[in-house]
């Protein structure tokens, strides 16, 4: 299975400044630790399409991201950080906001949470936000490789509880370090993006390797 093309195709902090035409669109959202530059370049193939920052919390901007010309990744700006003022913090809560519910191209949303925590205060009120809208969406549990692959089903469940995820929700576990949970995570797209067949099969559940 291969990406032939994906780029960065727009930034934007308003919706003046968002691309144009009818591409589906899945949003990510997640703490501004979660991984979600790293989570792009791990679904596209490349390193460094997505910039990945060393401190927390600088994307204050939404990134859109082409791939294949069938669907455009969107990275939302982080939360939950605590060393930005409120004032800040309102200021990017309107950005997400505005995205979230006047873009009509958006088809689903990918929520990151770090598998090794149970999920925050603030994961919480986003995931009820991203509940309430209405849209097919996957949890992706980001950095699996920190804790053994036995216990992974123990923190799956934590974040199903304190999420109250109903049933057939899916939690994927991700490590973009090891590269494990790619063609998971595309086929759960798949099933919200129809027409996209990355993974190389119609009904999105045989592997291309």
């Amino acid at each position: 299975m291969n990406i032939k093309w994906s780029e960065h195709i727009a930034t934007a902090v308003s919706p003046d400044g968002y691309p144009s035409g009818g591409v589906p669109e899945i949003a990510m959202v997640g703490r501004s630790n979660a991984g979600k530059s790293s989570l792009i370049n791990f679904l596209t193939q490349r390193k460094s399409l997505a910039r990945v920052g060393n401190t927390p919390g600088k994307t204050r901007v939404i990134n859109f991201f082409g791939v294949e010309n069938k669907l455009i990744l969107v990275d939302l700006p982080g939360y939950g950080y605590a060393k930005v003022s409120e004032s800040e913090k309102r200021k990017w809560s309107k950005i997400i906001e505005t995205y979230l519910n006047n873009r009509n191209q958006l088809c689903g949303i990918i929520m990151l949470v770090d598998i090794r925590h149970k999920p925050t205060q603030h994961d919480i009120i986003m995931y009820q936000w991203v509940v309430s809208m209405g849209k097919p969406h996957i949890i992706v549990a980001t950095k699996a490789d920190k804790i053994a692959r036995a216990h992974h089903q123990k923190h799956i469940k934590e974040i199903r509880k304190t999420l109250d995820l109903v049933p057939g929700i899916p939690v994927v576990p991700v490590s973009t370090t090891k590269k494990t949970g790619f063609i998971d995570v595309w086929r759960e797209i798949e099933k919200i993006v129809p027409d996209l067949n990355i993974t190389g099969s119609k009904d999105g559940q045989k592997d291309n390797k």
